[in-house]
């Protein structure tokens, strides 16, 4: 084998192998492509199908890992999207490019419903680039939306504190008014049984002056007869004393007549 033979062999050599490398460089590349082309068309899934397929074959290829979170947020999968600009390699990257990562970060999280975590990425937006308007834009924005829902619940508390309060007043008031009522209702019921009693006594009245004058003087010869029974036995007991009286009367006479007898058997003559 002559000289020349040997040197188109080994060119042959150096080709076959670097020929599967740029080969794969030129496939990840074309995915890429191929996936920008689906996305510029809205065709977002197709996209994201490209750019996973680009990362099978080359997992350092920042541009398809970038593109494939802008992919994900496109189809409003946020989470998903946020933990693929997390996981984006950046080291090697210009202060413009991390920047640009951290500022799609924030979005997504704050459209995962992350405010805080979408504050901190737009304020490392801001130290990579200082001029990345669109993440001081947004950040902004964010401080300002988070004050107001500040505020918004603060004075909320105090609606609140005051709707209770308000409502506090009016069971007390309900209260009040309910015993008034009941008090007014135990008022018409004792007025009510006073009139009824008043009523009764007057017609206890009304029937005796109404009672017919046989009733009445029936009544009072009762009444007679019961005074003349009353005389009677009064008389029975006076007629008793009296007789009692003038029996120890009589025995007292006895009495004087024997002694006064006695007496005169004692005295003696002159």
């Amino acid at each position: 084998m002559n000289r020349l033979q040997k040197q188109l062999s080994l060119w042959l050599l150096i080709m076959m192998m670097v020929s599967p490398l740029f080969l794969m460089a030129q496939s990840d590349k074309s995915l890429v492509r191929k996936g920008n082309d689906d996305y510029q068309k809205g065709a977002y899934n197709e996209a994201e199908i490209n750019y996973r397929k680009a990362l099978d074959k080359n997992p350092t290829n920042t541009v398809a890992q970038f593109n494939l979170g802008g992919a994900m947020y496109s189809q409003e999968n946020y989470e998903k999207a946020a933990e693929v600009y997390s996981a984006t390699d950046i080291k090697e990257k210009s202060p413009e490019e991390k920047s640009a990562v951290y500022y799609n970060l924030g979005n997504s999280m704050l459209k995962a419903g992350k405010a805080n975590e979408a504050l901190e990425a737009y304020k490392q937006a801001l130290r990579e680039n200082p001029d990345n308007e669109e993440a001081r834009y947004n950040l902004e924005y964010l401080r300002q939306k988070q004050q107001q829902n500040k505020d918004q619940n603060k004075d909320q508390n105090k609606d609140q504190d005051k709707d209770k309060k308000d409502q506090d007043q009016k069971n007390q008031d309900q209260k009040k008014d309910q015993q008034k009522q009941d008090q007014d209702q135990k008022d018409q019921q004792d007025q009510k049984q006073d009139q009824q009693d008043q009523n009764k006594d007057q017609q206890d009245q009304q029937q005796k002056q109404d009672q017919p004058q046989d009733q009445k003087n029936q009544q009072g010869q009762q009444n007679e007869q019961q005074a003349q029974k009353i005389s009677k036995k009064d008389a029975e007991r006076m007629l008793d004393a009296l007789k009692n009286n003038e029996k120890k009367t009589l025995e007292k006479l006895k009495k004087a007549k024997k002694k006064n007898a006695r007496v005169i058997k004692s005295e003696k003559d002159w």
